[in-house]
């Protein structure tokens, strides 16, 4: 009798036992749609080959071989350390970027804002006004003279460049030209797109920014911020893909 008990014990508390869980289908296969999802959220996440980055510019531009028969300085009264490179599809400097505030007058850029304060750009936009460096990010050449003629490369108003700051690379115009034997200048929306302070009073960095402007790129109107950004990132994946000095 006690092992009669015992069996219906057992058979009852089978009964009642809650049933297992089904097992876990298998993986869909790669046509199922996770798989693949998750490869193309990888590819979309990891930068391709020719990505555009500020450390694969930056390789390209470690060495110099002045172009300039002088250096130029920073800000006048400051040493000329700074000389004008070539490397084949470019021509680079390392500077510091002081704010350029001139061309049209606006909230940002006027003579309120800006003690020297010009109302003009020696490069125009095609309805003949100012540009406007609240808006448009262009950096500047210094005047031709005895140490460079950047005439003499091919840089011109509207002549594309690939500026980089730490980690960030942006795309501007040339779209001014300032003193003669002084680099390091860029537009009040360049800085901003940089990272720096762009208040003409004390805003920019002293050091520490890249200026690579590629041969044969060129955008018209200057204005066309939109077209500068696509020539940009295109004329930097040639350099990048081109070979080395």
């Amino acid at each position: 009798m006690r092992v009669q008990s015992l069996t219906l014990v057992a058979a009852s508390a089978a009964l009642l036992a809650p049933a297992a869980p089904p097992a876990a289908p298998p993986p869909p296969g790669p046509g199922a749609g996770s798989p693949a999802r998750t490869a193309f959220a990888e590819v979309r996440e990891k930068p391709g080959d020719d990505a555009v980055t500020a450390e694969g510019l930056l390789a390209r531009v470690r060495d110099c071989d002045p172009v300039s028969s002088a250096r130029h300085r920073g800000d006048a009264g400051k040493p000329a350390d700074v000389p004008v490179c070539r490397t084949p599809g470019a021509v680079f400097w390392k500077a510091d970027l002081d704010i350029d505030c001139d061309g049209r007058p606006g909230p940002r850029c006027n003579r309120r804002t800006d003690p020297v304060f010009t109302a003009s750009t020696a490069f125009a936009q095609s309805d003949g006004r100012p540009l406007d460096a609240a808006r448009l990010p262009y950096i500047v050449v210094p005047s031709p003279g005895p140490a460079w003629d950047h005439r003499a490369d091919g840089v011109t108003g509207g002549s594309v460049a690939a500026v980089i700051h730490r980690d960030r690379v942006r795309y501007a115009v040339v779209g001014d030209i300032g003193p003669r034997g002084v680099i390091g200048e860029g537009s009040y929306a360049l800085a901003e797109e940089l990272g720096i302070r762009p208040d003409p009073r004390g805003g920019g960095v002293p050091s520490g920014v890249t200026y690579i402007v590629f041969d044969g790129g060129r955008v018209d109107p200057v204005e066309d911020r939109r077209a500068a950004e696509r020539a940009g990132e295109r004329l930097a994946r040639d350099f990048l893909r081109a070979p080395g000095p």
